[in-house]
């Protein structure tokens, strides 16, 4: 457990932190958004307290008290604006993401019997049709994109200006509401297909317990620029992205999409950003591409051994050149949502650049270790956070158990079902289904998830995100699916056996092969070079080629079973 470094200020519930955080930094600006190339308008934090309160006196107007009400959209301030404006007294928000196709969308709506919902202009045709379905109970839209209100759909916009009068004219129903934190005001639906996906029902408590546990961990301020770049529906980017910025006055910027983060970095001045490993990889390659087109690969590499033990300060300014490649104002990257490889993660430290990785799950609000300025270890997410306590169970001789944790961010539980609950929350410990290390000095290493693991006929485990990693580093590799394979009608007798995804174009260009049997030859000369890194049981015995992505959540997440399905279907 990570002792506090930071002062943070204590909440209790959202609206709390909306009534005391505005007090504190209402001229500050919270929202710049680009009109349009060069072209930007600034909203301060007083402007958004206020629309919220507009907004939701409006919700409250329409006969929305204590109901459901979905979101769904791109990141944007009209999305966190309706958020707000629900979950701060008007009832329960549903996020729903965005990459849903409308079929899903429509099971997801009836299941959480939402009775309004606010949508982004791109939504618009889907929501309409699947409005006239009996099946939901949806009776009003209310449109981000819209500036009045036309043919029975309500314009956010002007739902706003609605509140501002029904406010000066006394109505404080919104205004005076008082929240319960135990209570579950936010749904959350997990990856998978929306027959099987879980409810993950969290509260005021859950979320605020760990906004105040980042805050007093993370060195973030109300002087600092956070890029809003994942999908703002997932629990990571909502509270360590959305609701943080906010808890700590700070600004949100709206990223223009993966390709052009790091134009967003120098665009935006970004100080902060939370994201998820590929997107560092990206950036740490177009930084090594850049040094090699001037000619400096060999000098910073130089540089990189001589200060590899300054402290951070001193590596910002021997690296500055590069620090300038991202907008020269990077203070903290925050990476989640799945493992960062150790040799990434060391490489941006030596160049001054504070990477630290972070680890949580919807069910934990999310967050539950980060590493941090004091607490750090390279290839660790770092120790829990204050209020989170961790252990392992069922440890096996290697040290690696399951990773199970208790505190005030676990979830009340998934919704009208008590079984899966059970499975999960037992005697108040929410076991992750994640296996991991933890050190002596409580630093914690996740080793993979406890379904993936194959077990060998010796008894070894085989985790197959670590193996994964490697043969994704081979060039012209896009993506790699790690199996095992039963060898003989013994049912142990397993071997370890690769699915890759291949870039035809990389392949070819790297290699100088053309048919497909050159590409096999070539890759699987590769393998082999792997195999010889590793011990002998682990090495890989066989290999599929595809050029056909790998089946995942709309999350990046891989599906296990469906592509392990897949493959046994293809044999």
């Amino acid at each position: 457990m990570e002792k506090r470094i930071y002062d943070y200020l204590e909440i209790s519930d959202l609206k709390d932190m909306l009534n005391k955080t505005g007090k504190l930094y209402g001229e500050k600006i919270a929202y710049k958004i680009k009109i349009e190339e060069g072209k930007y308008k600034t909203i301060t934090h007083s402007e958004v307290r206020e629309m919220v309160d507009a907004l939701g006196t409006a919700l409250i107007n329409l006969g929305l008290k204590g109901k459901r009400i979905a979101v769904i959209g791109e990141n944007r301030y009209e999305w966190e604006i309706a958020y707000l404006s629900i979950v701060c007294g008007t009832g329960i928000v549903v996020p729903l993401d965005k990459s849903l196709p409308e079929n899903e969308l429509e099971e997801l709506i009836e299941r959480s019997e939402v009775e309004a919902i606010f949508y982004s202009e791109k939504y618009e045709e889907a929501i309409e049709r699947i409005k006239y379905n009996e099946k939901n109970k949806l009776k009003h839209m209310i449109a981000m994109d819209l500036k009045i209100h036309s043919k029975g759909i309500y314009s956010q916009e002007e739902l706003i200006e609605t509140g501002r009068k029904l406010i000066e004219n006394g109505k404080r129903e919104f205004l005076d509401a008082k929240i319960n934190p135990e209570e579950m005001n936010i749904m959350l639906f997990t990856s998978g297909t929306t027959s099987k996906s879980k409810v993950v029902a969290l509260s005021h408590k859950n979320i605020c317990s760990n906004l105040m546990d980042i805050g007093s961990v993370l060195d973030v301020t109300s002087d600092d620029v956070l890029l809003s770049i994942l999908p703002i529906h997932h629990v990571f980017e909502c509270t360590v992205g959305f609701l943080f910025s906010l808890y700590k006055g700070a600004q949100t910027v709206f990223s223009d999409g993966l390709r052009h983060v790091v134009e967003n970095l120098n665009e935006y001045q970004v100080t902060v950003m939370a994201c998820v490993p590929a997107i560092y990889e990206r950036i740490f390659m177009m930084i090594r591409k850049q040094l090699e087109k001037q000619g400096k690969l060999q000098e910073i590499l130089e540089k990189e051994e001589k200060y590899k033990e300054a402290s951070m300060e001193e590596k910002k300014e021997v690296f500055k050149e590069i620090h300038n490649m991202l907008g020269g104002k990077i203070k903290l990257f925050i990476s989640g949502a799945a493992s960062l490889e150790p040799k990434i993660e060391g490489k941006y430290r030596l160049l001054g650049l504070n990477l630290v990785q972070g680890y949580g799950l919807t069910e934990t609000s999310p967050v539950v270790a980060v590493g941090t300025n004091k607490y750090y270890k390279t290839g660790s997410i770092g120790k829990t956070v204050p209020s989170v306590e961790a252990k392992l169970v069922d440890v096996n001789d290697e040290g690696i158990g399951e990773l199970i944790v208790k505190g005030p961010s676990i979830m009340l539980g998934y919704y009208n079902n008590e079984e899966a609950t059970k499975e999960v929350i037992k005697d108040g410990w929410f076991y992750t289904g994640d296996l991991a290390k933890i050190d002596e000095e409580g630093y914690i290493y996740i080793c993979g998830r406890k379904k993936s693991v194959i077990v060998l006929k010796n008894g070894k485990n085989i985790f197959p995100e670590e193996m994964e990693n490697l043969v994704n580093k081979i060039e012209g590799v896009k993506e790699s699916f790690i199996f095992g394979k039963q060898q003989s009608e013994d049912k142990n007798d397993i071997k370890i056996n690769v699915k890759i995804v291949f870039d035809r174009d990389i392949v070819r260009d790297v290699y100088k092969v053309q048919t497909d049997s050159e590409i096999q030859e070539v890759l699987s000369k590769k393998i082999k070079e792997i195999n010889q890194t590793m011990p002998k049981y682990k090495s890989i015995k066989g290999i599929l080629l595809t050029e056909e992505p790998l089946i995942k959540t709309t999350t990046n997440k891989i599906k296990r079973q469906e592509n392990l399905k897949k493959i046994n279907n293809s044999y």
